[in-house]
C-alpha cells in the first residue's frame, strides 16, 4: 500500500515539475522579449548540444545516474532532476520527429507537455525505487554511481565545453580556456568559467566591446573576485608560495568567517 501512496504522489508532484521545467527552459529561448524560468547553465549546455537529438538524451542520461544515486543514497533530488535531465530529454524526444529547434527545444508549450510526461515517469521511478531497495543495496549503489557521475560532471562536462568553445570561434576560445582555467581554480569546475568565455567571447564577436559587454566582463571579474574571496582562495594562494598574509587580510576574513 505504501509503493502506491508513494507512486501517486510522485506522478502528481512529477508532471507539474516536469512541465515547469521543460516550459521554463523554452522560454528562456525567447528572452528578453518575454522572462525565461530557468536557469543560465541550463540554457548554455542545451546550446551545446546543437539540436541533436542523441546529444540531449545522452546528456541528460549522465546526469540521471546522479540523480538516481543521490535519490537511493539520501532519498533527495538533485537539481540535475530540473536543471539538465528532464529538459534534456523532452528536447530529445521533440527532436525525434522534428529537427527544427525553433519548434521544439524553443517552444515553451510543447516542451511542458513532454516534459510533464518525462516528470511524472522520472519522479515516480526515483522515488519508488528509492523506497523499494533495502539499506544494503542503497549503499553499494551510492558507491558504484557517485563515482561515475563525479568523473562525468568534474572531468569530461569541463572538456566538453572548452571544445564547444574553441568550436564558437577564436576569441570565444580564448575567453573559454582563460575563465575555464580560472574557475577551475577558484570555483573547482571550469564549465561555469568555459561558459562565461563563451558568453563574453560571442558578444564581442556579435556587437564588438560596447557598453553591455564591458559590463558583462566586468560582472565576470567581479564574480571571479567575490567567489574567490568568499571561497578563500586568495589566502590559499598567499600560503602557496610560502608568504605571510597580512593581518587585514586576516581580519578581513575573520569578519566574514571564512577561508579558515
Amino acid at each position: 500500500m505504501e509503493i502506491i501512496i508513494v507512486l501517486m504522489k510522485s506522478l502528481l508532484i512529477g508532471g507539474l515539475l516536469g512541465f515547469a521545467a521543460a516550459a521554463g527552459a523554452a522560454r528562456m529561448f525567447h528572452a528578453p522579449a518575454s522572462q525565461g524560468l530557468g536557469a543560465f547553465r541550463t540554457l548554455g549546455e542545451m546550446n551545446a548540444c546543437e539540436g541533436d537529438a542523441a546529444s540531449h538524451f545522452s546528456f541528460g542520461l549522465g546526469f540521471f545516474f546522479n540523480a538516481w544515486a543521490s535519490s537511493v543514497g539520501a532519498g533527495a533530488f538533485t537539481q540535475d532532476v530540473t536543471h539538465r535531465v528532464i529538459p534534456n530529454w523532452a528536447t530529445a524526444v521533440l527532436l525525434v520527429k522534428n529537427k527544427s529547434v525553433a519548434e521544439t527545444m524553443h517552444n515553451p508549450k510543447k516542451m511542458g507537455m513532454v516534459g510533464g510526461l518525462i516528470g511524472m515517469v522520472l519522479v515516480a521511478f526515483l522515488n519508488t525505487t528509492a523506497s523499494a531497495i533495502p539499506s544494503s543495496l542503497q549503499v553499494a549503489a551510492v558507491a558504484v554511481l557517485v563515482p561515475a557521475a563525479t568523473i562525468l560532471i568534474n572531468t569530461v562536462m569541463p572538456v566538453l565545453f572548452w571544445l564547444a568553445a574553441i568550436d564558437a570561434g577564436r576569441r570565444s576560445g580564448f575567453w573559454g580556456t582563460i575563465l575555464g582555467g580560472l574557475s577551475q581554480l577558484v570555483m573547482g569546475n571550469a564549465v561555469p568559467g568555459v561558459v562565461l568565455g563563451i558568453l563574453v567571447g560571442k558578444g564581442v564577436d556579435d556587437i564588438g566591446w560596447t557598453r553591455i559587454t564591458k559590463s558583462i566582463m566586468v560582472a565576470v571579474v567581479l564574480l571571479f573576485v567575490f567567489s574567490g574571496f568568499f571561497r578563500g582562495f586568495d589566502m590559499q594562494m598567499i600560503e602557496s608560495f610560502k608568504l605571510t598574509i597580512p593581518n587585514w587580510l586576516n581580519g578581513m576574513h575573520d569578519v566574514f568567517n571564512i577561508g579558515k
